[in-house]
């Protein structure tokens, strides 16, 4: 009877598993189906994300509606109705990023914002352009498209190219203009 037994649960341990997996693969091809082709994973609306370290915040990122097309085979997310992120150095003290529509690129790192891209820096650093390029990994910024920048001593620069680190400290710009300020009881003379 023992045996009998034995072998009757061993009969059910193997359907149990057999149907295990048959439900497995019907579930992930039923996934399949109910995307369709260049539809997100996933969408988002009132977006509140907030990175910390230690307790403190460090980023703040708020964003009316995401698509997230970690799906696609060169994953991003989108968000179509723009982004305001916030940030606060060690000392804690806030920068802000805002843009009418941005894209974050998973795999490289690099944000792509555009339209009405505002950055203002926690030292007052305000930059102003149609498109600007974030690498987060490099910490660098960068634009082929007409930009104004304006510094905390009130200088300020317009120009047609634009590239440099994260927090202005140096950069680089190509048919430009503007008005630089110096400080004379700063300046050595070069001899």
């Amino acid at each position: 009877m023992n045996t009998a037994l034995n072998i009757v649960k061993s009969v059910m341990a193997i359907i149990m598993v057999i149907t295990l997996f048959a439900c497995e693969s019907n579930y992930k091809n039923v996934k399949k189906l109910t995307l369709s082709d260049g539809a997100p994973i996933a969408e988002g609306e009132g977006i509140n994300f907030k990175y910390t370290d230690s307790g403190k915040l460090i980023t703040n990122l708020l964003a009316e509606k995401l698509l997230d097309f970690s799906n696609q085979k060169f994953p991003y997310k989108e968000f179509p109705n723009g982004i305001e992120v916030k940030f606060w150095d060690k000392e804690g003290k806030k920068s802000t990023v805002n843009s009418d529509y941005a894209i974050q690129y998973d795999g490289t790192g690099l944000v792509d914002l555009r339209e009405n891209v505002v950055i203002v820096t926690a030292d007052s650093v305000i930059l102003k352009a149609q498109q600007l390029y974030w690498d987060q990994k490099n910490q660098w910024v960068f634009t082929d498209q007409p930009y104004q920048i304006k510094f905390k001593d009130g200088s300020y620069n317009n120009g047609g190219r634009f590239d440099g680190n994260q927090d202005f400290t140096i950069f680089s710009s190509r048919k430009n203009e503007g008005v630089q300020l110096i400080d004379k009881n700063k300046t050595e003379d070069v001899k």
